[in-house]
């Protein structure tokens, strides 16, 4: 049990949040939510032991192992994949070579009776009841299955880490915080970076291998499915909720209607005692009843309301000119990379005003297909695109491309045409740009925000042909429900690639699943795809 007591932050005067107070029990799933800037990663890293808090503590058991994993790191340069993993075992290992110290020291020394000599015996019984007390694991299939899980080929196991993106050295530190079987798994953000197959298998690990979990995430399909309790994060404050992610919204929303009720009742209240004062402050008479009213309200606390964001935005694209019938035609493509094929003999078809979705295990060629697409890239075969194609591409180097010297406001500012530009702030609002945010220029924006702002300006081109990669990844729950109901009521065709099923449902009509080296097409939802799959992916790629 890890007991968080009377924890608050601190800095510059303003307190981020003060006497926060909850515990984890053995086997819990909590999603911590709030609104960014609420301190959710913040005092996610105080649990970890990363931060302290400017007052209270956390309380943990002496041999209880907490491991954190932050929305940004980078792994060692120095080792392969495999060894970078077997790392989660290092205290094994550690161990294992003590022992084995030990016991040569006892079995070359001849200086039996001598305090030295009885020393050594105590510390190798003592080392020895910790290390046999480890359960006998295969650590070698360990860290290969739960490698192969997060979506690394074999081949790729004696690789250097060096080799890797950063999204794939984030697997790789995923994979040596399971392997630990720690009693509380920290995690901030963790689908960011991993394909439609690796969240599932994450989820299917969580919830039937992990002792307790605690998850910052905005993939509301992934929370839902791995919590059974919800910590909200709001205006200083925790509230509990023995609910997932879904059911806490609706309890939320109850408790404010609560809130509200209470407040007016009590602003009603001080209202009337307020014309009570006003009225009868000079008369002799009343005297003490004034003043007893007067202390009655000056200790009055008055009733918060929870915060909550009640604009609504429409967002709707601006009208494109009319496609040809099939965008995209793709017919016997194969593209090869030097002795690697990414795949062969590829056929898709199309048509205008279709969503569909490429899923498939990074690396099995979503992205070169989008590059053919683009006509970024040589292939063999044919790519032709429908007359009076239009497209609109977002790739997550998308912020790269944006004018560092312009403001926020300016960058979208300079592409909004017609009516959508009396709406340019609250667009920005939705996808967290507020306040003085919108005069900072792009050069100081970090890499999530300058994402964020290259997400907002595509919304606003003219375009009938939407590729769309990876683009919830710096998203909060509301900026991807503005984005899905726009891309909802998009009469053009779109391409997603995505691991965010919920962002994917009622969006993807067909599916083009990129696996073994093949395009194959399947005529369903994302959910129909992904149930029919799921069991032969999991045992496939993690025994589990």
């Amino acid at each position: 049990m890890i007991s968080v007591d009377k924890v608050g932050v601190e800095f510059s005067g303003h307190t981020l949040f003060k006497d926060i107070s909850f515990v984890v029990n053995p086997e819990d799933k909590i999603a911590l939510m709030g609104k960014n800037g609420a301190g959710k990663s913040t005092l996610m890293k105080i649990i970890a032991g990363e931060n302290k808090p400017s007052h209270g503590s956390v309380r943990s058991p002496k041999d209880g192992i907490i491991a954190y994993l932050p929305q940004h790191l980078l792994t060692e340069d120095n080792t392969t994949v495999k060894q970078e993993a077997m790392k989660a075992f290092a205290g094994y290992f550690e161990m294992k070579n003590e022992l084995e110290e030990l016991n040569d020291q006892l079995a070359t020394r001849t200086d039996y009776d001598s305090p030295e000599y009885m020393k050594i015996i105590e510390k190798a019984s003592d080392v020895g009841e910790k290390f046999y007390s480890y359960e006998d694991v295969n650590y070698d299939a360990e860290v290969e299955k739960a490698l192969l899980g997060l979506g690394f080929d074999r081949e790729d196991l004696d690789r250097d880490t060096s080799e890797f993106s950063g999204g794939w050295r984030m697997r790789i530190e995923l994979a040596k915080i399971l392997l630990q079987k720690p009693d509380l798994i920290l995690l901030d953000e963790p689908t960011n970076h991993i394909d439609i197959e690796s969240v599932v298998w994450l989820e299917k690990f969580l919830t039937e291998k992990a002792k307790a979990v605690i998850v910052i995430s905005h993939d509301k399909t992934f929370i839902d499915n791995i919590t059974t309790r919800t910590i909200e994060l709001t205006m200083g404050r925790v509230y509990d909720y023995k609910a997932n992610y879904s059911h806490y919204l609706q309890l939320r929303s109850e408790r404010r209607e609560q809130q509200l009720k209470a407040f007016k009742e009590q602003q009603k209240m001080i209202a009337t005692n307020m014309a009570f004062i006003e009225r009868f402050k000079g008369t002799y008479s009343k005297t003490n009843q004034v003043s007893s009213v007067e202390r009655m309200l000056e200790k009055l606390e008055i009733i918060e309301v929870d915060e909550m964001d009640n604009s609504s935005l429409k967002l709707r694209f601006p009208v494109a000119p009319r496609s040809g019938d099939y965008p995209v035609l793709v017919n016997q493509m194969s593209k090869s990379y030097e002795e690697h094929l990414v795949f062969k003999d590829a056929e898709m078809t199309i048509k205008r005003g279709e969503k569909v979705s490429f899923v498939g295990r990074n690396g099995e060629g979503k992205s070169t297909m989008i590059k053919a697409i683009m006509g970024e890239i040589n292939f063999e075969g044919e790519c032709k695109l429908g007359h009076n194609t239009h497209i609109g591409y977002f790739a997550q180097n998308q912020a790269s491309l944006l004018d560092p010297e312009l403001t926020v406001f300016q960058t979208v500012d300079e592409v909004a045409k017609g009516d959508i530009r009396t709406q340019v702030k609250n667009l920005l609002g939705a996808f967290m740009f507020s306040g003085e945010d919108i005069d900072k220029k792009v050069k100081v924006l970090s890499g999530g925000e300058r994402t964020r702002l290259a997400m907002v300006k595509l919304l606003l081109e003219p375009v009938n042909l939407l590729i769309l990669d990876e683009p919830t990844n710096h998203l909060d729950l509301r900026s991807k429900d503005v984005l899905k109901e726009a891309l909802r009521n998009f009469e053009g065709t779109i391409i997603l690639v995505s691991h965010d099923r919920d962002f994917l449902r009622t969006l993807s009509e067909k599916v083009f699943e990129f696996k073994d080296k093949r395009v194959i097409e399947h005529f369903e939802t994302i959910d129909e795809f992904l149930d029919r799959n799921a069991r032969q992916q999991i045992e496939e790629f993690t025994g589990i």
